[in-house]
């Protein structure tokens, strides 16, 4: 069995609707179509398509396989693209997954910019902060918040992702400004329900020793947006990426503390599975998301804002 012709034929059917229109994009007899899928299934082992007397239907395991096959097809067509022509042009489908909270505020505005210049790559783009498999689930490439990627990916670097713990003056004057990293202990923090930093809190000094604060508060979130919402509001301190509060830092709506003290930083980092040949579309979309982001990020300017003396506290 030609696994690859009988594949070519699945995914063709299926994009067309029906064996006969099928058969007559592939320039092939519709017996011969209708051969080559029965192969497929019975080297598979299972059915992909009910066939009924009006259309087609493709079954659970039709659904999984035409999602692969047809990643392998483009992929196949790109690389034959890419040795037979030095202007290869990206197209197809491009499945990304990136964090929810970084790609609503940073990526957003990226995605058009992209499609403008390659418009023959289709997006397909998933927020989420849970940690998906990108061969198991079928992803060309993912943005990760993290410094630990899996052996089996290829990582690129994006940007450097500061934490900052910080609050509102308007807290700050009602309870006190914490001078060393033991006094959060005696403050409301606002934290997440999960994730490395649930409970405590790791700062640094200048020597680079670690202290590990246990911290509490009564406000947790899932969302740092909502843990920003609930500091900006004066009701406790948080630890948050500056990609989410550093407008507000540059305002001084919020105010950066222990300065000598500096939680651990991450990188973002792009990675896709390791491969001999990266797709036109991975390429050229990862050398696009670098330089979008080539320098230092620019939610962290504040870090180079004086706060005006009235937003300071007291």
């Amino acid at each position: 069995m030609d696994r690859f012709l009988s594949m070519q034929a699945f995914a063709k059917v299926v994009e067309a609707g029906s064996f006969v229109r099928g058969a007559e994009k592939l320039g092939m007899s519709t017996t011969s179509v209708s051969r080559l899928i029965a192969e497929l299934e019975e080297h598979l082992g299972t059915r992909l398509l009910q066939r009924t007397t009006r259309r087609l239907h493709l079954t659970d395991a039709g659904h999984r396989f035409i999602e692969r096959a047809t990643q392998l097809l483009t992929d196949l067509q790109e690389a034959e693209a890419e040795v037979g022509s030095a202007t290869t042009t990206p197209r197809g489908r491009l499945r990304i997954s990136v964090p929810l909270t970084f790609g609503v505020r940073h990526l957003a505005e990226l995605f058009p910019r992209y499609r403008m210049t390659y418009p023959e790559v289709e997006l397909e783009v998933h927020s989420t902060d849970r940690r998906v498999d990108l061969i198991e689930e079928g992803f060309d490439l993912a943005l990760r918040l993290s410094l630990e990627i899996p052996p089996t990916y290829v990582a690129r670097p994006l940007t450097v992702v500061r934490l900052v713990v910080c609050a509102a003056p308007d807290y700050l004057k009602r309870h006190g400004t914490p001078r060393a990293p033991q006094d959060l202990a005696e403050h409301n923090c606002l934290t997440l329900p999960s994730g490395g930093f649930e409970g405590r809190w790791p700062l640094q000094d200048a020597d680079g020793v670690v202290t590990t604060v246990r911290v509490r508060g009564d406000f947790r979130a899932d969302s740092g947006d909502l843990l920003r919402s609930a500091a900006l509001a004066g009701q406790g301190i948080i630890l948050l990426p500056t990609f989410i509060v550093g407008d507000d830092l540059a305002r001084g709506d919020l105010v950066p503390l222990l300065p000598t003290w500096r939680p651990p930083h991450t990188d973002a980092m792009i990675i896709y599975p390791t491969r001999r040949f990266v797709s036109a579309k991975v390429h050229t979309f990862t050398e696009f998301l670098q330089q979008q982001f080539a320098g230092d990020p620019p939610w962290d300017r504040w870090m180079t804002v004086r706060h005006r003396p009235d937003k300071a506290a007291k």
